[in-house]
């Protein structure tokens, strides 16, 4: 299976088929509104508004499974994106991203792209902090680690990056530029 056979739902329950992504640049974020990470959503937006027009499009699913920084309601949740960081990109129903509850589609993608650390830096060493508290070998799985991380693929349903949250921005937006 690639990325074309998957599918989400949105908060209304009715399905969002990947396939109908087929030939855009596409990036798959889990989301939270109470998360340090959560002003990601504004650079997110930009990118949506620069580059929608050029063929991105974002699946934006949140997840209410590192801490409980997703509370609230699927509506309580757009309402909250809408009014602080002015999103137009659709967002998904909220699901869970690792474990047994997991999105098939995130399975897939975690296949595809496993973890690859951190990088540098201070919120890098933050991060490795906490998630060493919780599971000391973190490093060694795909999980997903923590909100907003983000999965780029391309024109063809190929996933070419992932992105934790740690990750620059400005490098996400190089990376989906690249394949526009």
């Amino acid at each position: 299976m690639g990325f074309y056979d998957y599918s989400v739902s949105d908060p209304q329950g009715n399905e969002v088929r990947m396939s109908d992504y087929a030939g855009k640049v596409v990036i798959v974020v889990n989301t939270a509104t109470g998360c340090g990470f959560t002003p990601h959503y504004a650079p997110l937006e930009k990118m949506y508004e620069t580059y929608h027009d050029r063929g991105l499009e974002i699946v934006d699913i949140p997840c209410n499974q590192f801490m409980g920084q997703a509370p609230g309601t699927d509506e309580e949740i757009h309402q909250f994106c809408t009014l602080n960081y002015g999103t137009t990109f659709p967002q998904m129903r909220k699901s869970e991203v690792n474990g047994d509850g997991a999105l098939d589609l995130y399975k897939w993608l975690k296949a595809q792209k496993g973890f690859e650390g951190f990088g540098t830096g201070e919120l890098a060493g933050k991060m490795d902090e906490l998630l060493s508290g919780i599971d000391p070998d973190y490093k060694d799985n795909p999980e997903i680690k923590w909100n907003f991380t983000k999965f780029v693929i391309d024109r063809q349903g190929n996933v070419v990056a992932r992105f934790e949250p740690t990750a620059d921005m400005a490098d996400v937006e190089e990376c989906v530029k690249s394949l526009l």
